[in-house]
């Protein structure tokens, strides 16, 4: 993808955040990067800490959920489908280190295969689920939390 189509992905979902999910705003995401079907957002500590001066909990949650739904978001919207019917339908997150600073969140793609299942579902029957999942990283590049959710699109 070039850095113009990445440029705009990236607006289009920052544009989608701030008008459909107003927490965005509260949260500080910033989407910072869109290509190899990769997604990365930014998250600041400063509007997301806890009492220990490192990342609330819930608020690494709703990254590692904000990060998989954009990647859907977007990877269909390359399809040429552009639609926010994306609901989170499960979610398990893990914390295995604590974040003590501004966080990237990382979604990359699954399998192709699983993407194909998934579209071709889309298409016949106007619903289909996947699984995705989500990396919010430490400073020093390490997982500080994993998230798995299992996502529903719907027309």
């Amino acid at each position: 993808m070039t850095s113009a189509s990445n440029s705009t992905a990236c607006q289009h979902l920052a544009q989608v955040f701030a008008s459909d999910i107003p927490l965005t705003r509260a949260m500080a995401i910033q989407v910072c990067d869109w290509s190899n079907q990769r997604l990365q957002l930014q998250m600041p500590l400063t509007e997301n800490s806890n009492h220990q001066h490192s990342m609330f909990g819930g608020s690494l949650y709703c990254a590692g959920v904000l990060a998989c739904w954009g990647w859907l978001h977007l990877r269909l919207f390359d399809a040429g489908i552009n639609t926010t019917h994306i609901v989170v339908q499960a979610g398990q997150i893990d914390y295995p280190l604590p974040v003590f600073a501004d966080a990237q969140v990382i979604c990359d793609a699954p399998d192709p295969a699983v993407w194909e299942r998934f579209f071709k579902m889309y298409q016949r029957h106007g619903k289909a689920r996947i699984s995705l999942t989500s990396r919010i990283l430490t400073e020093d590049g390490r997982d500080g939390a994993c998230f798995t959710g299992q996502f529903v699109l719907h027309s």
